[in-house]
């Protein structure tokens, strides 16, 4: 599945929306956490994928802040995945090369899970292979605003010259500061909203929004968005001479 004649055009980074679980379950008459597990194994097909197709790069929407809002049973079923699939898929991300990163504030996140997130992100912290960035109690307003209050803080505290404030400067302290901006976002399930994901990020990104239900979004799939991808003529607000 290589994509080796249009390797040079291949998107650094992608970023994913992963909507439909909840759907795709109902339509086989499932709860709609049975979608969700489904959605989480599909996970690592992506991952494993990236490499062949050039992608160095991949974040995915996990859990927005804006998700609480859910049933209480759907939420505690979602934290109790995220639970089990940092233990189980530990060790293999590790052997894959894959370094894991998690974004969003944390704070309200159970004791637990924000144990395994930091032992996780520290077992793979020297992996170069594939970033995964998970996007867990994610907001793309949220993380401005909290982005915003440290630099202010340090504005305050004299750490930094308010006449030097620039839109480089706050970039630094998003929670994205250490990653490239995404070259494209793909979201999943026919809806056609960014849905507060990477607001700041995205803003010179490709957007690809497909009818596949994320659980039915194979690595095939994704090799034909990332193929269509590498057609397209980006110009971040230029014009070709």
């Amino acid at each position: 599945m290589a994509l080796d004649s249009h390797a040079k055009n291949a998107p650094e980074h992608v970023a994913i929306i992963m909507d439909g679980n909840g759907r795709w379950a109902q339509s086989r008459g499932k709860p709609r956490l049975f979608g969700h597990h489904a959605g989480a194994r599909r996970v690592r097909e992506v991952v494993e994928a990236c490499p062949d197709l050039g992608v160095k790069y991949l974040t995915i929407f996990a859990f927005s802040t804006e998700n609480w809002k859910r049933t209480q049973v759907e939420v505690a079923g979602l934290m109790s995945l995220f639970r089990r699939y940092i233990t189980k898929e530990a060790r293999a991300l590790k052997d894959e090369g894959v370094r894991v990163r998690f974004i969003g504030d944390r704070v309200r996140l159970d004791h637990k899970l924000q144990t395994l997130m930091d032992e996780l992100e520290q077992l793979t912290e020297h992996n170069d292979r594939v970033h995964l960035t998970i996007a867990l109690n994610y907001g793309g307003r949220d993380e401005v605003a909290r982005a915003t209050k440290r630099l202010a803080q340090d504005v305050a505290a004299g750490k930094v010259d308010p006449e030097t404030v620039d839109g480089e400067t706050l970039a630094r302290y998003l929670d994205t500061h250490v990653l490239p901006d995404p070259d494209l976002v793909i979201r999943t399930s026919g809806e056609a909203r960014i849905s507060n994901f990477l607001l700041w990020q995205s803003a010179y990104a490709e957007y690809e929004f497909i009818d596949t239900m994320w659980p039915d979004f194979s690595a095939e799939v994704f090799g034909n968005v990332i193929a269509g991808y590498c057609k397209r003529d980006r110009r971040y607000g230029g014009v070709r001479a």
